[in-house]
């Protein structure tokens, strides 16, 4: 405000004394600016400098860090390598001592070989005066003796296989029941009539009784026209809600109750559309055989199958072998026939291809009466699948000799699927059931100690008392027991009876 003052009255007119005052108050005033402004600028420098300082110091730090470790990852690096050098040096001289032992080993070994070498030549030499001592003393020359030796070897040859002749003979007497049980049981499943109540008849469930009436028809017309077009007996009788329809033909009986199906849902019934609806099912029925059969060939993995053998494996959806569906026990032998080829390094196409058609004979339509083995190995050949298939289709049940060695695998697999618990018609209590009556019927004979029924009850070994059975005794049991087990006992396959006799000798050292 005083500077202002004073250059209003400079300017006013004011005296000398008034401007000079006004001069050096303006100078001091900018002394006082520049003295401040050097001491800002001198506080600025100084903290300028301490940060350049510190971030010097920081970054001597950051980089004397650094340095220290690539320093310890080099000497880290270095007694690494140092201890590797170690190793090898030592392997190296691991390795000369094992040089010298084997060369060493070696010049024994051909010591060794030097002196059997020449132990060889004198047991040769002392063999051939042998010979000739011999020849002089038994008045025989050595081809003479050979051939003596060999007539005598010739006659125990013989004997010995008289006596497995018998055996055999033996054993064909004991199983000759069981095999005529087989053969029977495969002749009923193949030609099973309506006393066969599980594999010859079909419900047919409807919703309530008046519909029978309408099936029946007038004089019993419609019933009658509806037999006649699917070769199904149609039995109408007073089980509630239920039509029973019966035939040895189990495609027959799908088509009667499809056909059944749609005449009761549609509610036309009368003769003319009953045989309409009997001839578009049994179109039905056999598209659907022809596609279960491509559907199971292309979930196995198999090509190339000739259309008729498609449509076989399809057939036998509605077939049954003790109970056992046909195509279910076929598809799970061609995945068992797989396995087992795998694991013995053979083709598995081929084994999975013998082992889903090795039943195709059960479901032939022409009436022969050859085995079904047999008649589907001529299917086979017919259909121009190859020889190896058609010999295992044909030997699975030895009615041929088998050729290759796919057919024991397909027959052994045949018997895994169909023996085993629950396959065919048999639950596990009942499996249990027959294999401890299988262990008690052993039991009950005379010097039997122990018995175990064994390989889900294909083979039985019963335990005797060697003070109390004696070898000719053990045979005569085993034939008893199975005797007994064919007369009592209703069972899958056949069952091998073992009967052990052991004698022990037991004495303390005191």
């Amino acid at each position: 405000m005083s500077v202002i003052i004073l250059i209003v009255s400079a300017f006013l007119g004011g005296s000398i004394i008034s401007y000079f005052a006004f001069m050096f108050l303006l100078k001091s005033k900018a002394k006082k600016i520049v003295g401040d402004a050097e001491q800002e600028s001198e506080v600025i420098k100084k903290e300028k400098m301490l940060q350049a300082k510190e971030k010097f110091l920081q970054l001597k730090s950051e980089h004397e860090k650094l340095v220290n470790e690539k320093n310890s990852k080099a000497q880290q690096t270095e007694t690494r390598l140092k201890q590797k050098e170690q190793e090898v040096r030592k392997e190296i001289e691991d390795f000369q001592r094992t040089k010298k032992d084997v060369e060493k080993m070696k010049e024994h070994v051909d010591a060794q070989v030097s002196t059997i070498e020449r132990r060889t030549e004198e047991l040769d030499r002392m063999q051939k005066q042998q010979i000739v001592q011999l020849e002089a003393i038994s008045g025989l020359s050595a081809q003479e003796a050979k051939d003596q030796l060999i007539e005598s070897l010739k006659a125990e040859a013989k004997t010995a296989a008289m006596s497995y002749v018998n055996e055999i003979m033996d054993e064909a007497k004991m199983t000759a029941n069981k095999e005529a049980k087989k053969i029977v049981v495969q002749t009923i499943q193949r030609t099973a009539t309506e006393h066969v109540v599980e594999n010859s008849v079909s419900v047919f469930h409807i919703d309530n009784d008046e519909i029978k009436g309408r099936i029946i028809g007038r004089e019993g017309r419609n019933i009658r026209a509806l037999e006649a077009a699917t070769g199904i007996e149609i039995i109408v009788d007073d089980t509630p809600e239920a039509i029973i329809l019966s035939g040895f033909d189990p495609i027959r009986r799908e088509i009667a109750r499809l056909a059944l199906h749609q005449l009761v849902t549609d509610g036309r019934i009368h003769p003319a559309r009953i045989e309409e609806i009997v001839e578009k099912t049994k179109k039905q029925v056999e598209d659907e055989i022809i596609e279960t059969g491509k559907r199971v060939t292309i979930d196995l993995g198999l090509h190339g199958l000739h259309p008729e053998l498609i449509r076989m494996v399809g057939k036998m959806k509605y077939r049954s072998s003790y109970g056992q569906n046909l195509l279910q026990h076929s598809k799970e032998t061609a995945n068992l026939c797989a396995i087992m080829a795998s694991e013995l390094g053979l083709n598995t196409k081929l084994a999975k291809r013998a082992g889903l058609l090795h039943d195709i004979g059960k479901v032939a339509e022409e009436d022969t009466e050859l085995p079904h083995a047999i008649l589907g190995m001529k299917l086979a050949e017919k259909c121009k699948e190859k020889p190896e298939i058609c010999n295992a289709i044909g030997a699975h049940h030895d009615e041929i000799e088998m050729e290759t060695l796919i057919a024991p695998i397909v027959q052994v697999c045949d018997a895994i699927s169909g023996a085993r618990p629950g396959a065919r018609r048999e639950v596990v209590e009942s499996y249990i059931k027959r294999l401890k009556d299988l262990e008690t019927l052993a039991l009950n004979h005379q010097g039997v100690l122990k018995t175990y029924a064994i390989q889900a009850g294909r083979e039985l070994r019963v335990i005797v008392g060697s003070d109390k059975v004696t070898d000719k005794d053990a045979e005569t049991l085993s034939f008893d027991i199975a005797k007994k087990i064919q007369e009592e006992m209703t069972y899958p396959g056949q069952i091998k009876i073992t009967v052990i006799r052991e004698t022990r000798a037991v004495n303390y050292a005191k």
